[in-house]
């Protein structure tokens, strides 16, 4: 068995690993290691889950321990991009865990937190920085980094950086980025868009896969419960009932449904919190820190937090609403069953979610069991209320044209799938907007809370605006 200390990692990391959980390195770790540290621009595709950030992070820590002197001021020698701001942090941290004992100086900016706070931290510079795209395009405009020396480039979770429309913020970062450096690209799936990122920026990547793109952990038992819309509480509520004490991640579509949702819960008696694209900074942290300790047994959130969530403890996954982009079901019921443990994912469809369910089918090339109800006939599938009457439903979990994809084309559209504020690294939420069209029977069977029937102005898959179109013609590698 090959271990942390045969892939030649630096006798000071390997003494901070020895205080971590880490003890034996993962496939994708023992096959990424050697080439990233002989400087080979790479690109790793493994399930979330399998270790990606110790994977590009020790051998990165390992490079720039030989360096042997400190950053410049406002310079940066390794930076490493992710989409959402849970992701950024949880890098953070397992970065500073590695660095425990050493000079390398590891920082993190996001949005929704003081630009001025974050630009004064990086005064003295930082052999790492780990950041959301927008931020970073605001101090680089503040001028209070500069990239010049960054000889490292991590890309991970490109394949979510390209459904939340990031692509125009890559573009305008790598112009500031010397040629000579050495990329790596880590992505769950492979959409054929990934592939066009990796001839942009990478030269020459040795590629390395450990699992096919789209197949979920091994030991997560799935299912899915046909149920009408309306139905989907109360079947959330006697799912919850049966493992009382036991943490469940809820997924919904759209901010305004998974507050809505995660109210009702809270008036039938459940620990629950939620995150997503509508929360501020402070308010996602302290939910994610509470749900981390315990305190919460429940958490309900939309996409933007299926790739930044990194909690053992929990054992079950719902799918309240199908994803309307097949690969985010893979990185939903990913959140359970980590580092070979076991978990529990089960799935509600509706009528007008049948497309979803057969894409998410069609991606894992296998039937997911049924636990429930049985799969829908056409003839309901057609009857059901279009998705766009369901958007002004006020009910939990607002539904999106069947098979409905976000704005992927490479270089066009704007930002997708999380609120305006994250695209540009500000953390603004967006306000609700009333609209019309109320489905008749879609309500779940509870009073609305207060501050109910309005939808939001966008799913959470959503294309939001307000982010500044940037340069066109990205930085081609030579």
């Amino acid at each position: 068995m090959t271990t942390f200390a045969e892939l030649g990692l630096s006798p000071k990391i390997l003494k901070a690993l020895e205080k971590t959980t880490l003890k034996d390195p993962t496939p994708i770790q023992v096959q990424a290691i050697p080439h990233i540290m002989k400087g080979k621009d790479l690109m790793g595709l493994a399930q979330t889950g399998t270790g990606k950030t110790a994977a590009f992070g020790l051998p990165l820590l390992h490079r720039i321990l030989d360096i042997g002197h400190p950053p410049s001021p406002r310079r940066v020698r390794a930076l490493i991009l992710a989409p959402t701001r849970e992701l950024v942090t949880q890098i953070h941290d397992n970065l500073t865990i590695f660095t425990k004992g050493t000079a390398v100086k590891v920082l993190m900016v996001v949005g929704g937190a003081s630009l001025n706070k974050q630009s004064m931290s990086l005064a003295r510079g930082a052999d790492i920085l780990v950041a959301t795209p927008g931020r970073l395009i605001d101090l680089l405009e503040r001028g209070d980094v500069s990239l010049v020396d960054t000889g490292y480039l991590v890309l991970d979770e490109a394949d979510h950086m390209l459904d939340m429309g990031f692509i125009h913020a890559l573009r305008k970062i790598a112009v500031h980025i010397p040629q000579r450096r050495q990329t790596l690209l880590f992505s769950a799936t492979m959409p054929k868009d990934i592939e066009e990122i990796a001839a942009t920026y990478l030269r020459d990547p040795v590629r390395v896969q450990v699992s096919p793109p789209g197949k979920p952990a091994d030991k997560i038992v799935q299912g899915v419960h046909f149920i009408p819309n309306g139905d989907k509480a109360k079947l959330l509520e006697s799912y919850l009932l049966k493992h009382p004490g036991e943490q469940a991640l809820v997924f919904g579509r759209t901010k305004h449904g998974s507050e809505k949702l995660m109210k009702l819960l809270a008036t039938w008696g459940f620990k629950v919190g939620s995150i997503h694209g509508n929360k501020s900074q402070n308010q996602r942290d302290r939910t994610l820190t509470e749900f981390r300790n315990a305190e919460l047994d429940i958490l309900v959130a939309t996409d933007v937090a299926a790739r930044g969530i990194d909690i053992p403890g929990v054992r079950h996954v719902y799918n309240y609403d199908m994803p309307n982009v097949p690969e985010n079901y893979v990185h939903r019921i990913g959140r359970t069953a980590r580092a070979g443990a076991e978990g529990n994912a089960i799935a509600f469809c509706a009528p007008a979610e049948m497309g979803e369910f057969l894409a998410v089918e069609k991606l894992l090339k296998k039937p997911i069991p049924v636990v429930g109800g049985a799969p829908w006939a056409a003839d309901v599938v057609a009857a059901a209320p279009k998705p766009n009457q369901n958007r002004g439903g006020g009910r939990p979990g607002g539904q999106k044209p069947q098979g409905a994809k976000p704005a992927r084309s490479f270089g066009e559209g704007r930002p997708q799938g999380e609120a305006r504020g994250e695209a540009r690294g500000e953390g603004r939420p967006q306000s609700a907007k009333p609209q019309g069209g109320k489905p008749a029977g879609a309500r779940p069977h509870a009073a609305k809370p207060a501050g109910g029937g309005q939808s939001p102005r966008r799913s959470e898959g959503g294309a939001a605006g307000g982010q500044r179109r940037p340069q066109s013609g990205g930085q081609r590698r030579g």
